[in-house]
């Protein structure tokens, strides 16, 4: 591995030890989704505070640390995206039973990295299989982090705009505004909180797109950190404000995550409750960090049952009452 700046290392070692995982050889250019999908750039005239001098996008297969082999998550490799500088939208459409609802997906990796199958197309596969359109967003890595709990200005950036466009081009793409969502994993999970959380403009608009609200009409959060700190005694973050205008959110982690601690997501659902917002958490005892969607012994990686009962009884899936917070145009109350 390449020296790095101290922050950039550290970002580096959170996708590491995602899975026990290293950086691997057999890199490809730039990620590309399957056939009949299409990348579609958040920015037509480039991102705000481009950076250059970073490589090249390629995509790499994440091996074991010890033994150099491809790592397996429920039997199964996984691949990650590196050097991300046009961030993208993909759009993938149920093919049958399209119930009007949305999800964002917000893939993890530390803000260095992109874990963009086991945390970004099987998510995907997930939500439109249950009639839910999925636009899986590929923001930009590595990230220079900012303040004592390493934000990352850029992906809150990409995670706004993506949400913009989405209900801008709600009727295009067969989308219900108000039935928008997010779903984020670790890093992409802290992404998720923030979107949930605050909604003002952190860009100069763009186009018409921006006129709209990027509140999301609820999340799904997976084992997050940047809440809370152990080294600081979880001492929260300043910058997550919960207040009754949170998105209704659905939480999980596990007790034995060694990544980021289950205090993450007490801390927020605890503020949550205090601020009155619709939310559910599940804690586990077991499954560590990272599982994504797939099946392993742990009882964890049956969240997505759980994820599908919670979504219909808000109303994104048919067949309970919507408790969405938005205006029909999208806009925040």
């Amino acid at each position: 591995m390449r020296d790095l700046p101290s922050a950039s290392r550290a970002a580096v070692l959170v996708l590491v030890l995602i899975a026990g995982a290293t950086p691997g050889c057999g890199a490809q250019s730039g990620w590309q989704p399957a056939a009949g999908h299409t990348q579609i750039p958040l920015w037509p005239a480039g991102p705000p505070g481009a950076r250059s001098g970073i490589g090249a996008e390629a995509v790499h297969n994440a091996l074991d640390r010890e033994t150099g082999r491809k790592k397996l998550v429920g039997g199964k490799p996984y691949s990650y995206i590196e050097n991300v500088t046009q961030p993208t939208i993909t759009i993938y459409s149920p093919k049958t039973n399209n119930t009007g609802a949305a999800v964002i997906v917000y893939p993890g990796g530390g803000f260095n990295v992109l874990a963009i199958d086991i945390e970004g197309t099987e998510a995907c596969d997930w939500l439109t299989s249950n009639g839910i359109t999925c636009v899986l967003l590929k923001y930009r890595v590595p990230c220079e982090h900012q303040g004592a709990y390493n934000e990352c200005p850029q992906a809150h950036q990409d995670a706004q705009r993506a949400t913009r466009i989405v209900r801008s081009r709600a009727s295009e793409w067969r989308i219900d505004p108000n039935r928008i969502g997010v779903i984020g994993f670790s890093a992409g999970a802290h992404m998720a909180i923030m979107s949930s959380t605050r909604f003002d403009h952190t860009y100069m608009s763009v186009d018409g797109a921006d006129s709209v609200s990027s509140r999301p009409n609820f999340a799904l959060v997976l084992y997050p950190g940047r809440v809370a700190y152990r080294q600081t005694n979880f001492v929260p973050n300043p910058d997550i404000v919960v207040t009754d205008r949170t998105s209704p959110t659905f939480l999980v982690h596990t007790f034995d995550d060694p990544m980021n601690p289950v205090e993450n997501s007490l801390i927020y659902a605890a503020a949550l409750r205090k601020a009155g917002v619709h939310s559910e958490i599940h804690i586990f005892a077991t499954g560590g960090h990272a599982f994504g969607l797939r099946r392993t012994e742990s009882s964890a990686t049956a969240w997505p049952q759980l994820a599908e009962a919670w979504m219909k009884g808000i109303g994104v899936l048919r067949g309970g009452a919507a408790t969405s917070r938005a205006h029909p145009d999208g806009s925040v109350p």
